[in-house]
């Protein structure tokens, strides 16, 4: 199995999964906490003519979906009230497929590059791209650190944090800029249509087991690590798709992670059947 680590387009690859999987733990943490997960989601498919319209152009995709989902993501937070927000959110999730349709109108010969947008193609990754992703993983994470005690802070408490100054608005813009960053890095590993699982089913399947911040933070991130890094190596081996089997393992561990509270809340109904209250604790 270690023979795959012969080949460079392998040892880019998991250059790659890796960087992207530490991000998107990460910020997809804080993104299930606040429940925001339909805009993580919306901002994936506005990659999509953004890549699409900067090849109509003549200039990189990875360029135009940055400076898409980055636009998205701002004007997502600058969208006031929630129930707006999620409408704003549906249409421009629609929309976004139907100009990345319109574009690859124009340049047909484009077809494989719009799988790959889709899909995601993480063996094709060159090694300068994974230096690329490392820099904007690098900014991504800085600027998330740096807003991550008041994010916390408005996302579990938004009345008390406003009432003590926080700046509500500034914030989820600043949130959502690093949401679309992220959500570019993740677009090249498992594509528009998949990035959602890399992004919330290892926050979601943390957020299960621990409310524990820097426990569920660390958490997240193992998780994304391993699915890549599995997820690569059973690509290897089986010849199939790896962005079937990170979709496949986070969905795993997910319903693992349910399962589990299944199980902690029979012994509990038992306990509270058999002895006194006390043994629940």
């Amino acid at each position: 199995m270690f023979a795959m680590f012969d080949y460079e387009f392998m040892r880019n690859a998991f250059a790659a999964a890796t960087i992207v999987a530490l991000v998107a733990g990460s910020i997809g943490y804080f993104l299930v906490l606040r429940g925001e997960t339909f805009a993580g989601h919306a901002l994936s498919h506005v990659g999509f003519p953004g890549a699409t319209g900067a090849v109509l152009i003549g200039i990189s995709p990875f360029v135009g979906l940055t400076v898409f989902t980055a636009l998205a993501g701002i004007g997502i937070s600058l969208i006031g009230e929630r129930g707006q927000r999620d409408v704003a959110i549906g249409l421009v999730l629609t929309l976004s497929l139907g100009l990345g349709l319109l574009f690859l109108h124009f340049y047909t010969s484009y077809a494989g590059m719009a799988t790959n947008l889709l899909f995601g193609n993480v063996l094709g990754i060159s090694r300068q791209t994974v230096w690329v992703l490392l820099v904007m993983a690098a900014v991504t994470l800085i600027v998330l650190g740096a807003i991550s005690r008041p994010l916390l802070f408005a996302s579990l408490q938004p009345e008390l944090a406003e009432a003590k100054g926080v700046p509500i608005g500034p914030l989820s813009t600043a949130f959502m800029i690093v949401v679309a960053l992220a959500t570019s890095l993740a677009i090249q590993i498992v594509g528009v249509l998949l990035v959602f699982a890399l992004m919330v089913a290892p926050a979601a399947t943390s957020l299960r087991l621990t409310r524990h911040f820097a426990l569920g933070i660390a958490l997240s991130v193992g998780l994304a690590v391993s699915i890549v890094w599995m997820s690569l190596t059973l690509a290897y081996v089986t010849d199939w798709p790896t962005s079937f089997w990170i979709t496949a393992l986070g969905s795993a561990f997910y319903a693992l992670s349910r399962l589990a509270d299944v199980f902690k809340t029979l012994r509990v109904a038992k306990l509270a059947r058999t002895g006194p209250l006390e043994k629940i604790a």
